[in-house]
């Protein structure tokens, strides 16, 4: 997510594309049988499986730890928010620095948020959704930052996904 909200509204052409019929968030291989955006260029099943376990990692309140020691995906609870702290936390592990204060304000504008401006689940999936339909790669890069395969699949568990992140132990429940 390198990218302005306001840059993602724009569709801009891609000529070197290899494939310049498909769409995007349609982009992956049919044999791998998952794609990033359904038919009518929602989110998929798949993808918000995997946008549901990234956002529970820093998310407050925090989820339950069982699935976590189980090696199994994170589900946000019912309710729960990106504070500033683990939008920080999210777009650092994501991309390797916070997001500026204008992307910031503008997230906060355009996408769901509480009333004391924390990004809902709801406004995550809407990030993902606008970043999916007009750079794909992105989303995919994205994912990969969190462990995920062009399968969708958890492969790589980084530390920081099994250990407590000390920048968000402010945050718990």
């Amino acid at each position: 997510m390198h990218r302005d909200i306001e840059e993602l509204r724009t569709q801009s052409p891609r000529p070197e594309t290899p494939e310049p019929d498909s769409r995007q968030g349609r982009r992956n291989p049919r044999e791998a049988g998952v794609q990033l955006l359904d038919d009518d260029g929602a989110v998929s099943m798949q993808l918000e499986s995997c946008l549901k376990h990234v956002f529970a990692k820093y998310c407050t309140p925090r989820p339950a730890t069982a699935a976590q020691k189980r090696g199994e995906l994170l589900e946000p609870p019912e309710g729960a928010f990106f504070s500033a702290e683990g939008l920080d936390a999210w777009a650092r592990d994501t991309n390797g620095a916070p997001f500026d204060a204008d992307t910031k304000e503008e997230i906060l504008e355009f996408m769901d948020v509480t009333e004391d401006g924390g990004l809902t689940f709801k406004g995550f999936l809407q990030v993902y959704q606008l970043q999916t339909e007009n750079d794909e790669e992105e989303t995919w890069r994205d994912l990969a930052a969190h462990g995920f395969d062009r399968t969708l699949r958890l492969v790589a568990a980084r530390r920081e996904d099994s250990d407590v992140d000390p920048r968000l132990t402010s945050q718990s429940a």
